[in-house]
């Protein structure tokens, strides 16, 4: 028998259901819709970045350019796929490197490079005593490069940082067994020019430290390496 209260029920029943159809079917588009354009952003950066290495790759090969050195860091952090950083190497790198505004260039062009932080993989790569000496290599160099301003003029700032870098040196740890960098000390004995600035770099780590540093260093070095590191030192012009 025909009911039209009932024909009206069950059209009620199928909009009802129809509608709840379509906000289904809606929420289903929209994260469709959220997922393809999460992957176009993706793919969109991805390809700005391989670009953008690519530009970056190619000042690689111009001696002292920022993605020179970049470059060079990076090698020595992969150190020819052997275990650990190349230290000497890289050590050598920074070293060269002429002035603070430059090495914030070489952070942003590792950057553009290699897609990552250069300070976060130096940190994650090297020991606290490494990276210590890597900063207070860079921390004494002069906030920018000036050609005609002698290489060999004493500051603060450098006799503050050969101090810094000998301390990282005695503070170098073996895996569980504390030891002491021998090669880093070297490299510090080798660029102070002379007898003096070796006097004022222990002055400073006296001042930094509160410690002597000649004590510390008979403390760190073996009895037979002492006597040919101070002779590097004694060698030098007063």
């Amino acid at each position: 028998m025909y009911h039209p209260h009932s024909l009206t029920y069950n059209r009620y029943d199928y909009r009802q259901e129809q509608e709840n159809f379509s906000l289904r079917e809606k929420l289903a588009w929209s994260l469709a819709g959220i997922i393809v354009l999460g992957g176009a952003v993706i793919l969109i950066r991805s390809a700005v970045h391989k670009r953008q290495a690519e530009a970056e790759q190619r000042l690689t090969y111009e001696d002292g350019s920022p993605a020179t050195y970049a470059k060079q860091v990076k090698m020595a952090f992969d150190n020819d796929g052997w275990w650990g950083t190349n230290m000497d190497m890289l050590r050598q790198v920074v070293a060269r490197i002429p002035s603070k505004q430059l090495f914030r260039q070489i952070i942003d062009s590792y950057r553009r490079l290699y897609n990552r932080s250069l300070l976060t993989d130096m940190e994650s790569e090297l020991q606290s005593s490494e990276y210590n000496e890597m900063l207070a290599i860079i921390s004494a160099k002069p906030e920018q490069y000036n050609a005609n301003t002698a290489t060999n003029i004493l500051t603060a700032a450098k006799v503050q940082g050969w101090a810094a870098r000998l301390k990282a040196a005695f503070d170098k740890n073996y895996g569980f067994m504390p030891g002491t960098d021998e090669q880093a000390i070297r490299t510090v004995f080798m660029e102070i020019p002379t007898q003096t600035a070796f006097a004022y770099t222990a002055a400073a780590y006296k001042s930094m430290y509160g410690r002597d540093l000649s004590t510390d260093l008979r403390s760190e070095l073996e009895f037979w390496e002492y006597n040919p590191f101070m002779q590097i030192i004694q060698q030098k012009p007063k």
